[in-house]
C-alpha cells in the first residue's frame, strides 16, 4: 500500500508532463506558470523514481506527504488542462499560484524527510545531493502577482483602494488594460459566480465576488483616466459612447437587450463567443444586431451643430483579442501587453422622462431600447447639456481577499456559512418569500467592505453606463460545516473533552472561562457531530449566561459558539427556549463590533424558524439591528439586512422596521459599491407592502436608485426592484409619476422579455398600469 501512494504520485507528475500547453489557444501567462511547474517537478521526480523500491520508501512520515503532494500536482494539471482564451486571469493567478507554492512547500517538506533517513536511501542518493535539491527549489524564482491581487484587494475593502501602482502591475501582468479586457474579465468572473451560486460552493462565491470588485473598481479608475484625459471642450452625451469602445459611435446597432453598441464593437464581442450583453450581463437571447437609425442621426446632428467632424465607421478593430503567446509576460512589474488606445468617455448624464415613449405593449424590446436613447439623446442635443439627474462614478470598494490570502488573522472570519441562502425572491403579492431552508456547507468568510464615503448616495450620483456589478448577497452569517460525507469523529473522546470544557464555563477564573469558550467556539465549528455533542452536554445555557460578560473575549467567544451551534435545527429552538433572545440584544447594543456582527447573524440564524421571527421582533431587536445597520462594520452591516430581510417576512415585523429608521439605510446600501444591493432590495421590496414603508422609500429617495436596480441590477436584484416599483406606483400616482420621471419603461420593457418569469410578471403589470393611468388621463382630458 505504501509503495502505491509512491506510484500514484509518481503517475500524476508523468501526467503532467504528457499536458499540452496548446500553445495556439492558451496566453503566455499560461504558458509562463507551465513552465515554472515543470521545473519544479523535474527536480522532484529522479529522486522519487529512485526511492521506488527503497526501504525509505515506506517512512511512515513520507507516506503521510505524498497524498498531499500528489493531489497538488494533479489539481495542477486539471486547472492547466481547463484554461482557455476566455477564463478568468485574475482567478487563474490567484489558484495557480497558491498550488504551487503548496508544491513548493511540500517538496522541500519530502526532501527535507529524506535527507533525515540517510541510512535508508538508495547508494546513488546522498544527504549533500539532496541538499542541493532542496536549494535548487528554495531558490527557484516563480511569480508572486497573488500576493499583489490579495492586497489590493484587501486594499479597496478597506476603503483607500488600490493605488495607481498596483493597478498598473496588474493590468500589465494580466493584461486588462483596456476596457474590453476588462469587461471580458468581468464576464468570465461572472460565470464562475453563477456556477459557484449553482454548486453552493460559498467560499468560492465569496473570493469570486472579491475579484470581480477589483475587476470593477480597476475598470472605474480606467473610465475616470480616460474622461480626465479628454481633449474635446464639449463633452459627448453618454449615450453617444458605445460602451464597448467608450467612444462616440458612428454605426448604432441594437442588441437583444435593447443597448446600443457600435457595431463593429459589439460585433468582435460576439466573434469572441460572448453572448451577454457587456453593459448588463444579461445573456442576450439573439445576436441580431438592428441599425439604431434615431441615434445615429442624433449623433451626426450633435457633431454638427458642435462643429465636430464625425469619426469614419471603424472598418478594422485594434480591439482586444483573448492573450496570446506574442505579448511579453515576464514579471507583475512587467509591461507585457498592448493598450488600445480608447477615446473618451462619458462626463455627463442626462436623464429625461421616458412617459412619452411608453409602447403600447410591453414586449418590444428592440423599440424600447431605441426610444430609450432616442429620448435621452434628444435631450443631450437639445439641452446642450443641461444639468439633470446625474450620477458620478463610484470608486468606493466592495470586498477584500479570502480564500486565496493566508493573512487573514482575524479568527471570526474563519466562522462563515451558508444559512443566508434563504433566497430573495417576490411573491405574487410583491412581498418577498424566503427559499425552503438551506443546509449549511463549507464556506470561508472575507472581510466585508467599507464605504469610504458618509453621505448617501441619492446626494451622490452614477452614469448608468458605467459597468455596474454587484456582489452576490446569497451568502450570510459565518458558519462553517464540514461536509455530510465527512468521516465521523470518535463521539467518546468529543464527549469527554466538552464535558470538561462545559464544566470550566463556570469557573471563577476568567482565564479558564475564556479558554474554554475559545475551545468551544473551535469545536462548533468543525461538524454537527461537535455541536450535537455540545448541546447535549449543557453548553448551550451557560453560553448564553456568557453574553453578558464583561470580559470581551469571552463574550466575543460565547456569541460566535452559539452562532455555530445554531447551525443545527434543534439547537435553533434551544437556544431560543433557552431565553437567548435578550442576551443577544444586550450583545447588539454592548459589544465588540466582531461580537456585534456574530450576534446579528445569531439572530438571522435563530428566525429561520417562524415562531423566532415573532419572538425577536416582539422582543425590541429590531432597533438594534438597524443601528449596525447603519453605523456597523460592513460585515455587521450585511448581517444585519440579513437579519432583517428574514424578520420583514412576517408582516407585524414591518413596520417597527421602518420605524426605527432602516430604509434610510438600505437607500444608501443600495450604491453598488457598498456590496449590498441585492440585501437591500430585497428589504426594501417586503416593506413596500406596507404604506408606512413606501412612504419612506418615497421620501428617502429610494425611487432613483430602484429604477437603476432595474436597469443594470442582477436578476434577482431587478425581481425584487420591480415588485417594489408595482407597489410604489399602484399605491400613489406621486410616487408613479416619479418613476416615469425616472426613465423606468425602458428597463422594465427589456425586463418583461429577459427577466425571471417573476420578474417578467412585475414589469408587464407595471408597464400595464402604466398604459392604463395615461389612457385614462387622457379620456378624462
Amino acid at each position: 500500500m505504501e509503495i502505491s501512494l509512491l506510484s500514484v504520485l509518481l503517475k500524476n507528475i508523468s501526467s503532467f508532463f504528457n499536458l499540452q500547453s496548446h500553445e495556439n489557444r492558451t496566453s503566455e501567462l499560461v504558458q509562463m506558470y507551465h513552465q515554472k511547474v515543470k521545473e519544479i517537478l523535474k527536480i522532484i521526480k529522479p529522486v522519487l523514481e529512485s526511492i521506488v523500491d527503497a526501504e525509505v520508501a515506506s517512512d511512515e512520515s513520507l507516506q503521510k506527504e505524498f497524498p498531499g503532494l500528489s493531489q497538488s500536482v494533479e489539481d495542477l494539471r486539471e486547472l492547466l488542462e481547463d484554461c482557455h482564451p476566455l477564463m478568468s486571469k485574475v482567478y487563474f493567478v490567484m489558484q495557480v499560484e497558491s498550488l504551487f507554492a503548496k508544491v513548493r512547500a511540500q517538496s522541500l517538506e519530502v526532501f527535507e524527510l529524506l535527507k533525515s533517513s540517510p541510512e535508508g536511501l538508495p547508494d546513488e542518493l546522498s544527504s549533500a545531493s539532496l541538499e542541493l535539491c532542496i536549494q535548487k527549489i528554495k531558490h527557484m524564482g516563480y511569480e508572486k502577482s497573488s500576493a499583489i491581487l490579495s492586497k489590493a484587494i484587501r486594499d479597496q475593502a478597506e476603503g483607500s483602494g488600490p493605488n495607481a501602482d498596483s493597478r498598473s502591475k496588474i493590468a500589465d501582468f494580466l493584461s486588462l488594460k483596456s476596457n474590453q479586457e476588462l469587461l471580458i474579465e468581468a464576464v468570465a468572473l461572472e460565470k464562475l459566480k453563477e456556477n459557484a451560486e449553482q454548486a453552493e460552493k460559498m467560499g468560492d462565491l465569496e473570493c469570486i465576488e472579491e475579484m470581480i470588485a477589483l475587476v470593477t473598481h480597476m475598470n472605474d479608475c480606467l473610465i475616470e483616466a480616460k474622461q480626465s484625459q479628454s481633449a474635446n471642450p464639449v463633452p459627448i452625451p453618454p449615450d453617444f459612447c458605445c460602451p464597448l469602445s467608450l467612444e462616440l459611435m458612428t454605426d448604432p446597432v441594437i442588441v437583444a437587450s435593447g443597448q446600443t453598441y457600435e457595431r463593429s464593437y459589439i460585433r468582435k464581442w460576439l466573434d469572441l463567443g460572448l453572448t451577454v450583453c457587456p453593459k448588463t450581463m444579461q445573456t442576450l437571447a439573439h445576436t441580431n444586431l438592428i441599425p439604431n437609425y434615431t441615434v445615429k442621426a442624433l449623433i451626426a446632428n450633435w457633431c454638427e451643430s458642435n462643429n465636430i467632424k464625425l469619426p469614419e465607421p471603424v472598418k478594422t478593430l485594434n480591439m482586444t483579442q483573448p492573450r496570446s503567446p506574442e505579448s511579453s509576460v515576464r514579471a507583475i512589474g512587467s509591461s507585457g501587453g498592448t493598450s488600445r488606445q480608447d477615446g473618451t468617455s462619458p462626463v455627463h448624464h442626462v436623464q429625461s422622462s421616458y412617459e412619452d415613449s411608453l409602447p403600447e405593449n410591453g414586449n418590444d424590446v428592440t423599440e424600447s431600447g431605441d426610444q430609450s436613447l432616442d429620448s435621452r439623446a434628444q435631450s443631450s442635443a437639445n439641452e446642450k447639456l443641461t444639468e439633470g439627474h446625474q450620477r458620478t462614478v463610484s470608486t468606493s470598494s466592495t470586498h477584500s481577499n479570502a480564500s486565496f490570502s493566508q493573512e487573514l488573522s482575524h479568527e471570526a472570519n474563519d466562522v462563515s456559512g451558508t444559512q443566508a441562502a434563504t433566497a430573495y425572491s417576490s411573491d405574487a403579492s410583491g412581498e418577498v418569500a424566503p427559499a425552503p431552508e438551506p443546509q449549511p456547507a463549507a464556506a470561508t468568510t472575507p472581510t466585508a467592505p467599507r464605504r469610504d464615503h458618509e453621505f448617501s448616495p441619492r446626494f451622490e450620483t452614477r452614469p448608468r453606463n458605467q459597468l455596474w456589478r454587484r456582489p452576490s448577497d446569497r451568502y450570510g452569517p459565518r458558519i462553517v460545516s464540514s461536509p455530510s460525507t465527512e468521516n465521523r469523529p470518535d463521539l467518546t473522546g468529543v464527549e469527554t473533552q466538552v464535558k470538561k470544557l462545559v464544566e470550566e464555563l463556570s469557573s471563577d477564573s476568567v482565564d479558564v472561562v475564556r479558554k474554554a469558550t475559545g475551545e468551544l467556539r473551535l469545536l462548533a465549528r468543525h461538524n454537527m457531530d461537535n455541536r450535537i455533542v455540545i448541546a447535549n452536554c449543557g453548553g448551550i445555557g451557560l453560553l448564553i449566561g456568557l453574553l453578558r460578560s464583561t470580559d470581551e473575549q469571552v463574550q466575543e467567544n460565547a456569541v460566535t459558539a452559539l452562532l455555530n451551534l445554531s447551525i443545527n435545527d434543534n439547537n435553533k429552538s434551544a437556544i431560543a427556549n433557552a431565553d437567548a433572545i435578550e442576551p443577544l440584544i444586550h450583545v447588539l447594543e454592548t459589544g465588540s463590533s466582531e461580537a456585534k456582527e456574530n450576534s446579528a447573524a445569531t439572530l438571522f440564524s435563530l428566525s429561520v424558524i417562524e415562531d423566532n421571527k415573532i419572538r425577536i421582533g416582539r422582543s425590541g431587536a429590531i432597533r438594534p439591528l438597524v443601528d449596525l445597520l447603519g453605523n456597523g462594520t460592513p460585515r455587521g452591516k450585511k448581517d444585519a439586512a440579513t437579519a432583517l430581510f428574514n424578520l420583514s417576512i412576517f408582516h407585524e415585523n414591518k413596520a417597527r422596521i421602518v420605524q426605527a429608521g432602516a430604509v434610510r439605510y438600505l437607500v444608501e446600501l443600495m450604491d453598488p459599491a457598498a456590496g449590498m444591493v441585492d440585501k437591500a432590495v430585497a428589504v426594501l421590496s417586503n416593506l413596500a407592502t406596507i404604506p408606512e414603508g413606501r412612504a419612506a422609500i418615497g421620501q428617502e429617495g429610494g425611487i432613483p436608485v430602484l429604477v437603476e436596480v432595474v436597469e443594470l441590477g442582477s436578476a434577482r436584484g431587478k425581481e425584487n426592484a420591480a415588485a417594489a416599483l408595482l407597489q410604489l406606483c399602484t399605491n400613489s400616482s406621486r410616487f408613479c409619476n416619479m418613476v416615469l420621471q425616472e426613465g423606468a419603461v425602458p428597463p422594465l420593457v427589456a425586463l418583461s422579455q429577459s427577466g425571471t418569469p417573476r420578474a417578467k410578471e412585475k414589469a408587464q403589470s407595471l408597464l400595464s398600469y402604466f398604459r392604463n393611468q395615461r389612457h385614462g388621463n387622457g379620456g378624462r382630458g
